[in-house]
């Protein structure tokens, strides 16, 4: 395969440290959530950034269906993801859990269905996660 972009990002100090990318594009501030035990306040955290990275690819992998089946018809697309860190009862680790929430206007409920598994099939984000983060889909 051939390389077509490299994203380079450091992080420092866990999930209350810093997260820079090498263009410096992203400079931000981590910080726990109080939901695990952090002090919360101003910051961001992994799941906030790979619902980010995660939304923003499906919605371009949507586009890009779209405009592979000519859909002058849709007016707009917009991706809302849902990122959980779940602890797994049987045993001490932690796991993802994303739902993805596709709102599509312009076409009937049927064919969203269609656009949004179509953009699951092509999503960098949902190859990478396939069989290993269950995901679930809803439009609305």
């Amino acid at each position: 395969m051939r390389v077509l972009y490299t994203a380079t990002v450091t992080v420092t100090g866990g999930r209350e440290g810093q997260v820079k990318s090498s263009d410096q594009a992203i400079d931000l501030k981590l910080a726990l959530p109080q939901e695990l035990g952090g002090r919360g306040g101003q910051g961001t955290n992994p799941e906030q950034l790979f619902a980010a990275g995660y939304a923003s690819c499906f919605d371009s992998a949507l586009q890009l269906v779209i405009d592979r089946n000519h859909l002058k018809r849709v007016t707009s697309t917009k991706v809302t993801a849902h990122v959980s860190l779940l602890n797994d009862d049987g045993d001490d680790g932690y796991k993802l859990g994303v739902k993805l929430q596709v709102n599509i206007e312009g076409v009937e409920e049927e064919q969203a269905s269609k656009l949004v598994q179509a953009a699951h099939d092509i999503c960098p984000y949902s190859k990478a996660i396939q069989g290993n983060i269950d995901v679930e889909t809803t439009q609305s």
